[in-house]
């Protein structure tokens, strides 16, 4: 994984960084697709330590442990630093903007953001690609499940397509120029496993085909960019008929979001966020405007963001001397 000897920038003390949330599963492509959002995401400060190891030192905005070994970016971090064979140590600060369990890939941005710091310091010694598996771990603690459909596209940017995790192969896609995401996420809870007990442990050949036939036209639509395709590819036949039970006024969402012309929306992630597309961010607003309206006729509180597909990962803001 290791694909240089990179000279480490020993002259700065840290880095700053803005650490992207994402959208995974993207409809069809169930913990293999992902893309990466451009405004939506934690800001972090890594700082070269004399203890070696990992110190988490402050945590802004959420209630998250210290304790490096508890903490998703502390366990990327140490993955790093464990096949590195390094002895260096580094302290992490995360103000976490983005929040747990919301289905925008928190968890991913903190994991994401630890091992891209690090490996900056470290003179870039690896690809964002040769990061994922360290974030990974990350995603580990976090849910149990060490997949990579957030952490690709917070360290990639862009769509990615994770063709395999064992041994990790991920296709990084093309982005419409034009595509936009709007996110609404309602404040409730959804335990990921509670979204992953509801699921099928079978499907039919039927249902299967249909999705393995939307997931290549999706990749298909990127690569075109052809907006009309990938509304029709825009459909999953086998997760979000389960899951949707979980998000209150789901069916509405879908609906208000067609209306106003997003060219296709679903469940983002485990939920409870749920995703729409558009052409351009004029239709994205649009689009926030209609799920705004279905839920300010319900009691429950809710965020919406709108935003770019970031066509880079984790984004360095300020070199820290």
């Amino acid at each position: 994984m290791q694909i240089s000897f990179a000279l480490e920038k020993v002259n700065l003390q840290g880095v700053r960084l803005f650490a992207p949330a994402s959208i995974a599963n993207i409809s069809c492509g169930f913990d293999v697709l992902g893309l990466c959002l451009e405004n939506i995401g934690d800001i972090m400060e890594i700082r070269r330590s004399e203890v070696p190891g990992i110190q988490i030192t402050s945590i802004k905005g959420q209630d998250l442990p210290l304790e490096a070994k508890k903490n998703v970016a502390g366990v990327a971090a140490l993955a790093l630093l464990e096949a590195h064979n390094s002895k260096l140590g580094f302290e992490i600060f995360i103000e976490k903007n983005i929040k747990p369990g919301s289905g925008i890939g928190s968890s991913a941005a903190s994991a994401a953001g630890a091992v891209a710091g690090i490996n900056y310091l470290l003179g870039t010694p690896y690809t964002n690609e040769a990061l994922v598996p360290f974030a990974m771990e990350g995603e580990r603690l976090a849910c149990g499940s060490a997949h990579a459909d957030n952490v690709a596209p917070a360290l990639m940017g862009g769509f990615t397509l994770v063709r395999n995790t064992n041994p990790l192969d991920v296709c990084a896609l093309p982005t419409p120029l034009e595509l936009a995401a709007t996110v609404i996420h309602p404040k409730i809870e959804v335990k990921t496993s509670d979204a992953r007990a509801v699921l099928k442990q079978r499907v039919s050949l039927e249902k299967a085909i249909q999705q393995w036939a939307n997931v290549g036209a999706l990749v298909s639509s990127l690569y075109e960019e052809d907006y009309d395709l990938l509304s029709r590819s825009l459909v999953d036949e086998i997760v979000e008929p389960s899951r949707a039970i979980l998000i209150p006024h789901f069916a509405q969402l879908k609906s208000a979001c067609k209306a106003a012309g997003a060219l296709g929306s679903g469940i983002s992630g485990s939920g409870p966020s749920v995703f729409a597309l558009s052409k351009g961010m004029t239709a994205a607003n649009e689009v926030a405007e209609a799920m705004k309206e279905v839920y300010t006729k319900t009691e429950i509180p809710f965020e919406i963001h709108v935003s770019p597909v970031k066509q880079t990962g984790v984004s360095f803001l300020e070199d820290l001397a």
